[in-house]
């Protein structure tokens, strides 16, 4: 990248048993043309940092360092469509509370760092195709249960072979 610069964001990345799971939800998606994103680059994104210059890398890790959070259980239990940017996703009916106490902080901590706190609601979703064909909304039978313990910074590669997202460094939940 040019002058080290680096696209980053902050998200939950799925260990190998829920990554598999959600990767199975694009397979109940048979109607949905578009690009499917890649099994290894499934997440849910917590904050976009966008292109970031290397002398605040070390500030967002502080930022991360700095978060005390508290691990959850995240229920996937739905998927839908968003007809803006047309992406087919799933996410928790309910958003738990530690999921919106992690966010506000991390966002807060973020803020000396020279990042502004996202203005819109947050919506947790996993994005599970991109251009995609609407999608009619459905509560799944069963549950993707998701256990979270941390979460990571992740680089943004999207020129190339997928996938497209490695994660860079983490953070625990909790002690």
């Amino acid at each position: 990248m040019a002058g080290g610069r680096r696209r980053l964001f902050f998200a939950l990345w799925p260990d190998e048993t829920v990554r598999a799971q959600l990767a199975a939800l694009q397979e109940r998606l048979p109607q949905a043309q578009g690009r499917w994103v890649h099994p290894e680059d499934l997440h849910l994104t917590l904050q976009f940092l966008g292109s970031v210059e290397p002398g605040r890398q070390a500030c967002i890790a502080e930022a991360a360092r700095a978060v005390q959070g508290e691990p959850f259980e995240l229920e996937i239990d739905r998927i839908d469509f968003w007809s803006k940017p047309r992406i087919a996703w799933a996410g928790p009916e309910a958003v738990p509370r530690p999921l919106k106490r992690l966010v506000r902080m991390l966002a807060k901590k973020l803020e000396p760092c020279g990042f502004e706190p996202e203005r819109r609601p947050y919506k947790p979703h996993v994005t599970l195709v991109r251009k995609s064909t609407p999608v009619a909304a459905m509560k799944l039978p069963e549950p993707i249960l998701w256990a979270v313990e941390h979460f990571v910074l992740v680089e943004s590669r999207p020129n190339g072979d997928p996938p497209h997202y490695r994660p860079v460094e983490g953070w625990p939940l909790g002690d």
